[in-house]
């Protein structure tokens, strides 16, 4: 819905209850748009919060986990005498 600033001072109120519903409200000056209302996602709650670092933590142990030693990392960069290859 686009929708023009001098029109959306008189209905603000309507749109706002539309961006929260999940319409698309663009504000326009002379015919260019300028704003998009969009409603804002809630903010995950402390079991929200706590799952989400739980997820982070199992999924940077599995890169960890998978990857080469850091004492080994560079090896095929060397040959069996120690020196560059």
């Amino acid at each position: 819905m686009r929708v023009s600033v001098s029109d959306a001072k008189g209905q603000l109120t309507e749109l706002v209850r539309r961006a929260e519903a999940g319409d698309e409200v663009i504000l326009t000056r002379r015919g260019h748009e300028i704003v998009r209302l969009v409603a804002i996602a809630a903010a995950p709650g402390r079991k929200g919060r706590r799952a989400l670092m739980e997820e982070a933590r199992s999924a940077a142990a599995a890169k960890v986990l998978s990857g080469p030693t850091a004492a080994r990392s560079q090896d095929d960069l060397y040959g069996d005498d120690g020196m560059p290859a």
